[in-house]
């Protein structure tokens, strides 16, 4: 598997704490069969995780060195996962959030209660700035637990959506998980992301059979497991199939 979204870089969100642990979990993914993976930490303004491309890419060098030095076999990649806010295209000429590997594709989240009222005009500048937004795990906020048909709206707007795939073993509750089974079934879905923080078990033995089952579709699985991930790293585009 190809894992789009996770907080393994060291010291600077709710991730992992220290580098020592970062090459740990690192080293116990690539063991479970994780061969490629993008580090997205949290960026939220007027918080304590607003850490910026240059302090990110330094931390990223360092454990870099350290993946080698360890023999890890994993290629790793660079991102964020930035809470949305009205001035994204400001944050990213100032340097101080990044898209996936310098691509179109940015990786953002919802409030998982309320939503902001202008939610779609934000993504909308997004989209027509050439950007593809990527909403992290849909299936974990309340309002397309109650309503997963709304997501419908934020498709046709061009996102993208990235599921955590821990939520099919209920790691997130009932309503995520029945949430992410919707969107997997409607072909909604087009990466699948640990959001790995602390935990060492990637739970990928039975992942492969679990999303067959939901999608009957051994192509559609390999778009989710890894070919949709490659475009991303390339920025190529992605043809959706639904």
């Amino acid at each position: 598997m190809k894992d789009l979204h996770s907080h393994l870089l060291f010291g600077i969100d709710d991730g992992c704490k220290d580098i020592s642990e970062s090459i740990s979990l690192l080293k116990e993914a690539s063991k479970q069969g994780i061969t490629d993976l993008v580090i997205t930490p949290h960026y939220m303004q007027n918080t304590k995780y607003t850490c910026n491309n240059k302090e990110r890419e330094k931390r990223f060098s360092l454990l870099l060195d350290e993946v080698k030095k360890e023999n890890i076999n994993i290629n790793l990649y660079l991102g964020n996962e930035v809470y949305i806010t009205e001035n994204f295209l400001d944050l990213l000429k100032k340097g101080e959030i990044q898209t996936i590997n310098n691509s179109k594709y940015l990786l953002f989240e919802f409030p998982f209660g309320n939503m902001l009222t202008n939610t779609k005009d934000i993504i909308y500048e997004l989209v027509v700035n050439g950007y593809v937004p990527v909403l992290a795990h849909p299936e974990r906020y309340r309002i397309f637990q109650k309503h997963p048909e709304h997501i419908d709206e934020y498709l046709r707007m061009g996102v993208l959506l990235q599921g955590d795939y821990k939520s099919l073993y209920g790691k997130y509750g009932r309503e995520a998980k029945k949430t992410l089974v919707y969107l997997l079934k409607h072909h909604k879905i087009t990466f699948l992301g640990s959001d790995c923080h602390h935990e060492k078990d990637f739970k990928l033995k039975k992942l492969q059979k679990k999303l067959k089952s939901l999608v009957k579709s051994d192509s559609m699985v390999e778009d989710l497991l890894n070919n949709n991930f490659d475009k991303v790293i390339l920025n190529e585009n992605i043809g959706i199939r639904r």
